[in-house]
């Protein structure tokens, strides 16, 4: 099947939320979200081709057939509201329900103290590696890699959830932006979908080896505290391509794979994206 029909087929299998043209009409003419989604998910929905589309203060891009996506992050708490402008002018606004989650607390012990809580000159490090991660976390490529199904990057036990509330060492830390996939140093790490290589770093002081992939329209990986890094800025690669290996490199108490997700600025979580395409 081709690209485009794997992405209608996509937007077209989740329920419609709005439909103003009724059952009658042309499939392009529909406008289709979830009715609800659950916080962290990320959130494929189908507009009239040539739509001008409005969430969380963005433009998003949008397919030839229509195909639009966003993420919602772990707090949302209310419902979210996405603004549709068809090519005649008419206005619409779908409104999607957001599910509350569990967030439960995860202590992690043994983390290097260093890490926790840094020396002023080595904060500032910090502070300027993950500018250089947000800013590789912006691109917009006009790529739909995002639609097709996910795969694991890497077979394990799941040794960390997305949401988490992370203590370390006994000292509060920000709520677990990714999941934790507990596997063997050196074990191969394969791109879970296709993508480019938008920023890639052997040693980055919290996240070690650090690499990012773009699936296009503002949807991407980050695989953190690689022990290898086997591709370069700029590479193309497919999915199921081996992109580095598994470390403990940088604030990691043992090897294992931290895989993120993001939609921009907006985290959201690997394994409900895994639920959603399998």
């Amino acid at each position: 099947m081709r690209r485009g029909g794997v992405l209608l087929a996509i937007a077209l299998a989740l329920p419609a939320v709005l439909s103003p043209h009724h059952a009658w009409a042309q499939a392009d003419d529909r406008i289709v979200f979830p009715a609800s989604v659950q916080q962290g998910a990320m959130v494929i929905g189908k507009v009239p081709p040539g739509s001008r589309v409005e969430y969380a203060g963005r433009t998003l891009r949008s397919t030839g057939y229509g195909t639009v996506v966003f993420g919602v992050g772990r707090d949302q708490a209310t419902p979210v509201q996405v603004t549709v402008v068809r090519p005649d002018g008419s206005r619409s606004v779908a409104a999607i329900a957001v599910t509350a989650r569990d967030w439960p607390v995860q202590r992690v012990d043994g983390v290097p103290p260093k890490t926790v809580d840094p020396p002023p000159q080595i904060a500032e490090r910090i502070r300027r590696e993950q500018a250089q991660v947000t800013a590789a976390r912006e691109r917009d490529d006009d790529r739909a890699d995002f639609a097709r199904p996910f795969t694991w990057p890497v077979q394990g036990r799941i040794s960390g959830r997305f949401g988490n509330q992370r203590v370390y060492n006994g000292k509060p830390g920000s709520p677990h932006s990714g999941m934790d996939i507990a596997a063997p140093t050196g074990t191969p790490v394969k791109a879970p979908a296709a993508g480019v290589v938008t920023f890639a770093a052997p040693d980055l002081y919290l996240t070690g080896g650090t690499l990012l992939l773009d699936h296009g329209f503002g949807i991407s990986s980050n695989f953190l505290h690689l022990s290898r890094i086997d591709v370069k800025v700029g590479d193309r690669v497919a999915q199921g391509d081996v992109v580095g290996a598994v470390g403990a490199t940088g604030r990691a108490t043992g090897p294992h794979l931290h895989w993120g997700m993001n939609w921009f600025g907006v985290r959201i979580d690997p394994l409900l994206v895994l639920e959603r395409t399998q």
